[in-house]
């Protein structure tokens, strides 16, 4: 019915037509089925489709982790430390291969006696033998314990590469919820320089202001939009490294419970022990087998003897032999076997010692960084944000009483976008400094502390 109307309207335009009536005639049929079509949209759409229910519909698509669920997910599908925690079956193993008794050795022969004299006797001879290998017993303990610290050692390794996963889990987290906050921070920025450019468009055309103010805002824009942009690519190569370290098991999308401003358990801090990491349990582990494999190499120059017994049948003779076989140290004396595993404990020493120091290093500079991070922390929330903040109410007011250009408003809104981010950034990075007094303490490397 409307199209006919439209079309009887227009059929008396045939007899008069001109250029500028058919055009006329044209876009009010345009318009009048466009707003025909937005009315029946409107009519067919429900009212629960508000554009803010539907974004907080798509937010509660995006399921919402805790970081204890993303660390399980990571400590369970991890490559890296699956294979790791699969060297404690090859350790365990090394200690049964370590403790394992020698063989016996048995022997059997047979043969024709043919006799030359007449007072000898021809015939088969058949002969057997038992042999029997008794070690040293100081090579064999020695072997033992340095299978025992292999063990112990790849224990200690272990625990060690989960306390590193899960500080880096930790970092990875909240570093995501940085990005994510960025994200937040570029599109607010948007908005807001959305609406000085409203402005602004607004007193150039009334001729207020002069056309480049407009021109700079068109510019502050663009660039607003290309960090929004980067910050969106920041926060998803995040996510995708934290799901990276979970091996893919972890949602395509998802957010954490976690907040930069999560607060810091100084106390909990302050008996950090670095004496106590696993990396420096694993190198004592490493110390004591490299001891085991010395004293193992001494005890070698004498490795055991061989009980033997046999006997041997002939037509008229039975001959029972017992012996013992022993290996004596003349020319070999083991001095290559010994010097070797001397300088491997030695070397092994070294590196205890050395990662002593430099754990201790790592955890004075940890401390600094921490203070550092809270006083700038502090020093941005509670002064240049603040500040800022002003300034920009100041400059916005001068500018609706025409006392100053967009310039200004733009200066101080740039001022204030560059500050937050420093805001953010010194939390990230005491939220950082916190996470590396936890690794150097080994806090993550016991699964039943997380």
């Amino acid at each position: 019915m409307a199209s006919r109307t439209v079309l009887a309207g227009l059929a008396p335009a045939r007899f008069q037509f001109s250029p500028r009536t058919a055009l006329r005639s044209a876009l009010c049929c345009l318009l009048m089925g466009a707003a025909a079509g937005v009315a029946a949209q409107a009519q067919s759409v429900p009212a629960a489709s508000a554009p803010g229910e539907a974004a907080s519909a798509n937010a509660q698509a995006v399921p919402q982790l805790s970081l204890g669920e993303v660390v399980r997910a990571v400590l369970e599908h991890n490559p890296d430390l699956r294979a790791v925690q699969q060297s404690q079956v090859s350790a365990r193993a090394g200690v049964v291969t370590a403790s394992a008794l020698p063989n016996p050795k048995l022997e059997w022969n047979q043969g024709r006696n043919s006799a030359r004299v007449p007072s000898g006797a021809s015939g088969s001879v058949q002969g057997w033998a038992v042999a029997l290998p008794i070690e040293n017993p100081v090579l064999r303990s020695a072997r033992i314990e340095a299978a025992r610290a292999g063990e112990q050692g790849s224990v200690h390794h272990v625990a060690n590469m989960r306390n590193a996963l899960v500080a880096q889990v930790r970092l990875r987290a909240y570093e995501m919820v940085l990005r994510e906050a960025e994200v937040e921070a570029a599109r607010e920025a948007v908005r807001l320089l959305e609406q000085a450019h409203e402005r602004v468009r607004v007193r150039v055309d009334s001729g207020e202001a002069a056309r480049y103010e407009i021109i700079k805002a068109d510019a502050e824009i663009i660039q607003a939009r290309q960090l929004q942009q980067t910050a969106k690519l920041r926060a998803e190569q995040a996510q995708l490294a934290l799901g990276r370290l979970a091996a893919g098991q972890l949602p395509v999308r998802f957010r954490l419970d976690v907040s930069l401003e999560d607060r810091l358990h100084v106390d909990a801090l302050g008996n950090i022990d670095p004496m106590e990491h696993p990396e420096l349990r694993q190198l004592k582990a490493e110390v004591e087998r490299a001891q085991a494999r010395l004293d193992g190499a001494k005890a070698a120059r004498l490795p055991g003897m061989e009980l033997r017994y046999g006997q041997t049948r002939e037509p008229d003779v039975r001959q029972n032999m017992l012996g013992v076989s022993i290996q004596i140290p003349l020319l070999d004396q083991h001095r290559g076997p010994i010097d070797e595993a001397a300088s491997e404990l030695e070397r092994a020493r070294l590196l205890l010692e050395g990662r002593q120091i430099e754990l201790r290093q790592q955890t004075l500079q940890a401390w600094k960084e921490l203070e550092m991070a809270r006083v700038r922390t502090q020093a941005l929330s509670q002064g240049a944000v603040r500040e800022a903040e002003s300034a920009l109410r100041v400059a916005e007011a001068a500018y609706r009483f025409g006392e100053r250009g967009i310039l200004d408003v733009l200066d101080a809104q740039r001022v204030l976008r560059a500050v937050r981010a420093d805001l953010l950034d010194a939390r990230y990075q005491l939220q950082s400094a916190r996470i590396q007094l936890e690794y150097l303490a080994g806090r993550y490397a016991d699964p039943a502390a997380l």
